[in-house]
C-alpha cells in the first residue's frame, strides 16, 4: 500500500530525526544509519522505537541493495 507523498515528505526516524527510505514492496521505512525498519501496517507507519525491527547484516545488506537498485529517495533532504 502506498503512502501519501505529503506524509512521506515529513517522516523522520523518531530516534535520530533523520530521513528514512520507504521500501513499498517490503512495507517498511528503512533507517540505514541505525540498521532498523519501521513497519507500515494498513497504510499507517508505526513510528515507535520499541516496535522497530533491528536488522542483521544480511537483511541490512539486502535492503540497502534495494534502495540503491531502485534509486529510492529519502523521505526528505537533511
Amino acid at each position: 500500500m502506498s503512502l501519501d507523498p505529503m506524509l512521506l515528505s515529513i517522516l523522520a526516524c523518531p530516534e535520530d530525526k533523520l530521513p528514512l527510505y520507504y521500501i513499498e514492496s517490503e512495507g517498511v521505512l528503512f533507517n540505514p544509519r541505525l540498521r532498523r525498519t519501521y513497519e507500515v501496517r494498513d497504510g499507517i507507519p508505526v513510528m515507535l522505537v520499541e516496535e522497530a525491527t533491528a536488522l542483521d547484516d544480511a537483511e541490512f545488506d539486502r535492503l540497502q541493495a534495494l534502495v540503491e537498485e531502485r534509486q529510492i529517495a529519502p523521505t526528505f533532504s537533511a
